[in-house]
This record gives structure tokens, sequence and C-alpha cells, in this order.
């Protein structure tokens, strides 16, 4: 294919994905859903004109997008975490309730699939189940952020202990070899969390130390590149390897309470702060970036076929269900506070993709019937059931928020008009770039003056 022709292909992505930010900002609809259909639609496309290759290795690029991609979004979380006493009960019961709703809903979903796979051993089917177990931090972190701050905060909590707890128990599983029901694996887990704790403290300090006295111009991706090859050296050695990055941001974003006593003096808050901002603002971007490629890539690699069928399409309407009935038995009993709408944010993701093509690879551990419908319908159906509850969050209705913000583009309507103009320059003007204005100036700022600039 044609360079130029690529290039235009790769830029254009980027900038519908920028849109399709705006639309979700304004509708709620999940930003990962469109970028899966526009790479189902990218796929279609090709296949028509019998451009569409085959042989390309799409397993391979998403699991390398994926990696990475979980790096900066778990980075990017723990950038935006501050760590103060009056948040110990919530990031407290935010743990519990990721770490039960993982072990609960894997063993409940292991029982539905040895239903629905009578030939599968109790070890396979819990081993498929954990997947579809763990939140996506990638699809509810940019989802949450209309939230009021103890909600927002919880969330942001939950889906990055779900993902560091689910990993590390998909990988625990993988490694136990069968032996699911021996007890000794909950002993490995327990004493490998507490190893990499260790070690995620001692490399925290350490990269904080670095990061300030790095006097070079280009210093942010070199701290990227580090953390990058920590985190694949720890899952190379099986080790917990996203705590690594989850403590190094929350160091480097509470400083006061890291830094106290004779370790103040190795720390220099008034250098660290201009970079911590650049860094944050790199996190965001990169994360944006690999986030888009991600599901686009994910929506060329599916098959619509799997979409047709019906038994497919009822088993995943009942992993769902199950999943919910879960989710509201833990936050029934653990955080009464937090039952809505947090009980319908709950979406799988990224995570779910990157650990099922894991499974793929492994031929130890194989259900050969098991229908890749049944991992693309929960996606979609609860993404769908997280854009509802947040629109009902904001009290409006679900219709006049998908149907009142399309453009309509044969009206003659003036006020209709007007009205669609009015709410896209709110959007693009004050939501997106007068935020970045806000964050880069200590300046006092309205919104008047925003759209006026």
């Amino acid at each position: 294919m044609n360079t130029y022709l690529l290039i235009m292909a790769f830029a254009g992505i980027i900038i519908l994905s920028f849109f399709f930010n705006i639309i979700s900002k304004k509708t709620n609809i999940p930003s990962v859903l469109m970028l899966i259909l526009l790479g189902m639609g990218i796929k279609a496309g090709l296949s028509r004109f019998n451009i569409f290759d085959h042989d390309l290795r799409v397993d391979s690029i998403l699991e390398i997008l994926g990696n990475v991609g979980l790096v900066m979004i778990v980075l990017e979380a723990a950038l935006d975490l501050k760590l103060e006493k009056e948040k110990a009960v919530m990031i407290f019961k935010s743990f519990l309730t990721a770490s039960l709703g993982i072990g609960a809903s894997m063993f409940a979903l292991g029982g539905f699939f040895s239903y629905i796979f009578p030939s599968a051993d109790l070890y396979t089917v819990l081993v498929y189940s954990i997947p579809l177990s763990i939140m996506s931090s990638a699809i509810i972190i940019p989802s949450v952020g209309g939230l009021t701050g103890k909600k927002k905060e919880f969330m942001v909590y939950e889906s990055t202990f779900s993902d560091i707890l689910g990993i590390m128990v998909f990988y625990f599983m993988l490694g136990a070899d069968g032996h699911a029901g021996d007890g000794s694996i909950a002993l490995e887990i327990g004493l490998n969390v507490l190893g990499t704790a260790v070690l995620s403290i001692a490399v925290a300090y350490g990269m904080v130390f670095l990061f300030q006295r790095l006097q070079m111009q280009v210093k942010l991706f070199l701290i990227i590149a580090v953390l990058l090859l920590l985190f694949a050296v720890g899952k190379y050695f099986h080790l917990s390897s996203l705590l690594i990055i989850l403590t190094f941001g929350l160091v480097l974003n509470n400083t006061d309470i890291f830094f106290q006593g004779f370790l103040k003096k190795y720390f220099d808050k008034e250098k660290v702060k201009p970079i911590l901002h650049d860094f944050h603002n790199l996190t965001l971007e990169s994360a944006f970036l690999i986030r888009t490629f991600f599901f686009v890539i994910f929506g060329l690699s599916i098959t619509l076929s799997s979409l047709g069928n019906l038994e497919v399409a009822i088993n995943s309407f009942a992993i769902v269900g199950i999943l919910f009935a879960v989710r509201f038995a833990i936050l029934r009993i653990i955080a009464r506070e937090h039952l809505f709408p947090e009980l319908f944010i709950a979406p799988r993701g990224l995570i779910t993709v990157l650990l099922f093509f894991v499974l793929a690879k492994n031929e130890s551990v194989q259900i050969e019937s098991f229908d890749t419908g049944l991992l693309l319908y929960p996606i979609l159906i609860t993404s769908i059931i997280m854009m509802i509850a947040l629109i009902l969050n904001r009290g409006e209705k679900v219709t006049d928020v998908l149907f009142h913000t399309v453009p309509l583009v044969k009206t003659s309507d003036p006020e209709k008009v007007q009205e669609y103009k009015k709410r896209m320059l709110e959007n693009t003007e004050i939501q997106d770039f007068d935020g970045f204005r806000h964050s880069t100036s200590n300046e006092p700022t309205n919104d008047v003056e925003a759209t006026e600039d």
C-alpha cells in the first residue's frame, strides 16, 4: 500500500478519535464503541475492495499495544490520585470491591462455563472466566469525568485495582498448571504481592530521585522507557508489574506523604512540579493514542459471523447478568453509598481482549468450541449499559442525549440549527481547549472569556 495513504489513514483515525471523545463527553457514548465500529467499518471497506490482508499479525499488534497502553493508562490514573487520610476508607472499600468482584465473578462464570462447555475441566473454565471478570480501566477512567469527586475516585481506584489483581490472578492460574484447587496458589499470590510491593516502593523512590536530577531536555520518554522495561521484566518473572507502575505514579503525585523526615533533603519539590505537569500531559496523550489504535485494530479482528449466532447472544446476556448480579451483591454489602451509578459502570475491554489473546496462544488451556462472540458481546453490552447509566445519572433522557445532539442536516428551523451550533461550540471550545488553558494558567477565567478568546 502507498506510504502516503497509510500516513493519511493513521492521521485520519487520530482525528476521528478526537471527535469521538467530544461526542462521548456530550452523550456518554463510550468512545471505545465508536473506535471498535470504526475498525469494523475499515475492515468491511478493505475486504470489499480485496485490500484487507488476512495474514496481518493483528494478534501480535494488539498484544503489544495492549501492554503498552495498560502501562500508560494505569500511570495516567495514578498521577490523578491524591492520597489523603480521609480517603483511606474509600480506597480500602474500592480494593475490597475489586478483589471480591474478581473472585466471585470468576467462580460464578466458571460454573456457567462448566454448564455450556461440559467437556471442559474446572481449571480451564476458571481460567477462561478471569478475563471477563476484570473491569476495564481503559474505558472507565476516561468515562467517569462527569461523576462527583468521591464517586469518580472510587471508580478510578476500583478499576485500577481490578486490572492489577485480575492480571495477577490470571497469570498465577496459568502458572498453576492445572492445580487450581491447591491452596498453595493463594500463598504464592500473597508472597508475590508482598515481594512486588517492597520492590515497587524501592523502584518508585529511585525513579523519583532520578526524575528530579535529569538535566537533559529529553527525559520524559526516558522515564517511560524505564517503566516499560520494568513492566516487561516483571511480567517475564511473573511479578505484579502493574503494581510497580501504580506505586511510581502515586509516589510522584503524593510527594508530601512519601518524602517526610530525613527523606525531605533528597527531594526538591520545585524541580519536580513543572516536570510532573509535563509528564502528566505526556501520559494522557500517549494513553489516548494507544487506546485509539488498540480498539480500531480490535475492530479489524472481529468476525461479524459471531454476532449472528443466537445461542452465543443468549449466553452472552447470561454472562452479563451474572456479572451484574455479583457486582450488586458486593456493592450492597461493602459500599452502599456507591450503588448507583457505580453498579452499572463495569465495562469489559482492553484487559479482557488482551488476556484472551494470551489464552489463544496457550495450547495447554483451550476450549475448542469457545466462540469469540462470547468476548465481543459482553464488551458491547456492558459499555452500552454504562453509557445509559451515566446519562441517567446526569438527570437527562437517553433519547434526548443521543438524538438531539445529532445535527439535523435537512432542517430549516433556525432555532434547531442555532441550538446545535451552540452545543458544538460549548463542547469543543470550553470542554477541550479551555480545559487545557486552565491547566496551564493560574489566571481565573470564565466560560464567556474562553469562547471570546
